[in-house]
């Protein structure tokens, strides 16, 4: 059972009085089910836990915030050991960085190092669940779920495929793409948390045979999650016209091998024409937001209200290496610079819905997580909003929920994390 103040979404904020949108306990209970992981009930500490306790754990942690664990739905597994390298743009960071790099899992056993940190630093940050990209190699994705099963956390995943643009270590073929991506799904969606993603990386580095490949799987297995990168850089999207010209629109070169749809997770989708944002909305596919990627890479500026006028399903996420931290926090820090840059504002109560039931619900996972209800897995994190001496003295003056919020989001990082669950 934890003890502290409790703050869970029921539905996306509509602005700042949408009170109706959380649920807010200043000093409540979270009880969980050992043998099941799950939430057996939350409510208000004064109402009385229920029950017998003597055989029940009580973790006081007040008066810190708990809520439920963060959620980043796009990330890359084996960037590692690339985070903060210095580059111009997005394809110049590819091929000096990236591409060296992700060639070195091949190695099972530096995938496996390299997983362990990586669960370590989602932990570290507060973070639950992500949909992560592996590399092009089997073993990376062994080493990727192997430890997530080991911790019992759930994440999606899966072995990217490129078929060019790429050195040859890290090039597959249309064939053995789709053989090791098959094999992949038989191995380990389902098993316990485990869920397996079709991952094309992007256009770019996938010829027209793979891509029909891709567009087999995604019609063999209609359930799965489908990730991918579009509209992330301008020479990007020159590139990926270039390679597809009868295709209309970089968007256009996923909607023809029909790999849009609910479970589909759009990496970055900045630099969108208006057809190309009515299609993702009409597909009901997920715009990503990467804030820290798109400003340390130069990428641009999502236009975060064009795509909510327009009805399109939007995630936030880190995308290390791309991204400079590992923390959501800081992802929505960043979030919401980018945001004051168009002259659009975010609330603090939508970036922390986004950081929870918002990311859960465009990874189609909300009845599993990302709220703190009865019957819900008990993916947890525990915030303290005075974890550093700055952000203890400017506790002095907060007087609001807001305003803690906003302070957390602003100033907060893995410091505030005082424990994941």
């Amino acid at each position: 059972m934890l003890r502290g103040r409790v703050l869970s979404f029921l539905s996306e904020p509509q602005g700042r009085d949408d009170h109706a949108s959380y649920r807010y306990i200043e000093d409540g209970a979270v009880v969980i089910d050992a043998s099941t992981g799950r939430i057996l009930w939350v409510r208000e500490w004064g109402d009385g836990p229920g029950g017998d306790l003597r055989f029940v754990e009580i973790v006081d942690h007040r008066p810190h915030l708990i809520m439920a664990g963060f959620i980043d739905p796009h990330i890359h597994f084996p960037q590692m050991q690339v985070i903060g390298a210095y580059a111009g743009a997005l394809l110049e960071w590819l091929n000096t960085y990236t591409f060296v790099e992700e060639q070195r899992f091949g190695d099972l056993e530096h995938s496996t190092r390299i997983a362990s940190r990586f669960f370590d630093e989602l932990i570290r940050h507060g973070t639950t669940t992500a949909a992560a990209y592996c590399s092009v190699h089997p073993q990376s994705v062994d080493a990727f779920f192997t430890e997530a099963a080991r911790r019992d956390m759930l994440m999606v995943g899966g072995k990217v495929m490129m078929d060019r643009n790429a050195p040859p270590g890290l090039c597959d073929t249309p064939q053995s793409g789709y053989d090791d991506t098959k094999a992949g799904i038989a191995k380990w969606h389902g098993k316990g948390r485990a869920h397996y993603a079709i991952t094309p990386r992007f256009a770019i580095t996938s010829t027209h045979e793979q891509m029909a490949m891709a567009e087999a799987l995604a019609q063999e297995f209609p359930d799965l999650h489908i990730q991918t990168h579009v509209s992330e850089n301008l020479a990007e999207i020159a590139y990926a016209n270039e390679l597809f010209p009868n295709y209309g629109d970089y968007v256009g070169i996923y909607e023809k091998f029909h790999l849009l749809g609910p479970k589909t997770l759009l990496g970055h989708c900045i630099h969108l024409s208006h057809r190309e944002t009515e299609v993702i909305a009409e597909t009901r596919s997920v715009a990503v937001f990467c804030p820290t990627s798109n400003l340390f890479i130069g990428s641009g500026l999502f236009d975060y209200e064009r795509q909510h006028q327009h009805g399109v399903r939007i995630a936030t996420a880190t995308d290390v290496g791309g991204g400079s931290s590992y923390s959501m926090l800081r992802t929505m820090d960043e979030g919401y610079k980018v945001l004051q840059l168009r002259g659009q504002r975010l609330t603090p109560f939508r970036s922390f819905y986004h950081l929870t039931l918002g990311n859960a619900r465009a990874m189609s996972l909300d009845d599993r997580i990302g709220s703190l209800a009865p019957g819900k897995e008990a993916d947890i994190v525990v915030l303290d909003s005075g974890a550093t001496p700055q952000m203890k003295l400017r506790m002095e003056t907060v007087h609001s929920l807001e305003q803690e919020l906003f302070l957390l989001q602003t100033c907060g990082d893995d410091r505030a994390i005082v424990e994941t669950y």
